[in-house]
């Protein structure tokens, strides 16, 4: 399969492939970072992780719930960081200002020499989700920042959410919150406006091409019959993550979030494990992204997104489709690139 092409490229090769990916990151520094996921067993250590980071410029970071190891190597790096408050800590944490401040002092002030980007309070949470989640957040995000202001911290907190939260997404003006999710986040935007806080939101144009919605070259930021003008205010829509961004977009102000920025806080192609899952495609999407991304969006234009790459490694332990332990940009037991990025 698609991974077997990695394994024949000569150490030269190698070499100039990770002099590339170097130019790549430190070229884009303004708005792209990678998602350090922990659902595998050969994963290198955090420190040879956060080096990595370094040896290729990569300026951000973000992972999924506290790691002593990682916040440790991760001082005086420079990186920015976002780090999630893991969803079944939500309840806890809603409950008892006294936990969310303890949290906040183990996990963030103990570190004052980490860049810390944001704080995002779950990850695709849902209004009925497990352990009564989706009932605590917006309490939970509104202890963890009191608790942040009272240690002196000036660290914006967020929550993430993803497509699956949307509807109406074609054509992008008409963008909304489902009816489920329109209640369940009303609080937490209106907390994110009332801070000037930004949302974090997961985009993956691949899922979009795998359940049959558009063409590949659609997902792939390339030419396509799928191309359109936006009937409601003339917006031209050349790829699938610019119309799913922009509906996000609509969606908020419907929502009396019109003000508020939108960080993409994870986004990628596998290279297999399903329909269009290849090294040429992940290697194609991801150099598409980090140009594109650098323009904005039909609705937002000449402003960089802020974006963040699913993922560093692939993941051996996730669960669900078999695409999902695909995602990463490097291998985890050689910690070699899995394809390059040719930035010219």
């Amino acid at each position: 399969m698609s991974g077997i092409r990695m394994l024949a490229l000569s150490p030269m090769l190698m070499f100039l492939l990770s002099l590339l990916m170097a130019s790549f990151f430190d070229t884009t520094a303004g708005q792209i970072g990678v998602c350090f996921g922990q659902f595998g067993n050969n994963l290198p250590n955090p420190a040879e992780v956060v080096a990595m980071y370094k040896q290729y410029s990569i300026p951000r970071m973000r992972m999924y719930g506290p790691n002593g190891a990682a916040l440790d190597a991760l001082r005086g790096s420079n990186i920015e960081f976002i780090l999630d408050v893991p969803n079944g800590d939500l309840k806890r944490l809603a409950d008892s200002q006294a936990e969310a401040n303890t949290w906040v002092r183990d996990n963030v002030q103990k570190y004052n020499d980490v860049r810390f980007k944001y704080i995002s309070v779950g990850n695709e949470v849902m209004p009925r989700g497990p352990g009564g989640a989706g009932t605590v957040l917006i309490q939970a995000m509104q202890n963890i920042d009191k608790a942040l202001s009272q240690a002196g911290l000036s660290i914006p907190v967020s929550t993430t959410t993803f497509m699956g939260a949307f509807t109406d997404t074609y054509p992008p003006s008409r963008g909304r919150f489902s009816d489920e999710y329109r209640n369940f986040l009303q609080p937490v935007i209106g907390f994110l406006a009332s801070k000037r806080y930004p949302l974090l939101v997961n985009i993956y144009t691949y899922f979009g091409y795998k359940n049959g919605d558009v063409s590949l070259e659609y997902a792939l930021f390339q030419p396509s019959n799928n191309e359109f003008n936006d009937p409601n205010n003339q917006l031209h829509y050349q790829n699938l993550f610019d119309a799913n961004l922009d509906s996000v977009y609509a969606a908020l102000e419907k929502s009396g979030g019109g003000s508020l920025e939108v960080v993409v806080s994870e986004s990628g192609w596998p290279t297999q494990g399903g329909p269009g899952a290849s090294v040429g495609n992940a290697e194609a999407y991801i150099n598409n992204l980090v140009q594109h991304v650098k323009n904005g969006s039909p609705k937002r234009p000449g402003k960089a997104i802020e974006t963040y790459i699913f993922a560093m490694f692939d993941e051996n332990e996730k669960p669900n489709d078999e695409t999902e332990r695909y995602f990463g940009l490097f291998l985890p037991t050689t910690k070699q690139l899995k394809y390059g990025v040719n930035f010219n």
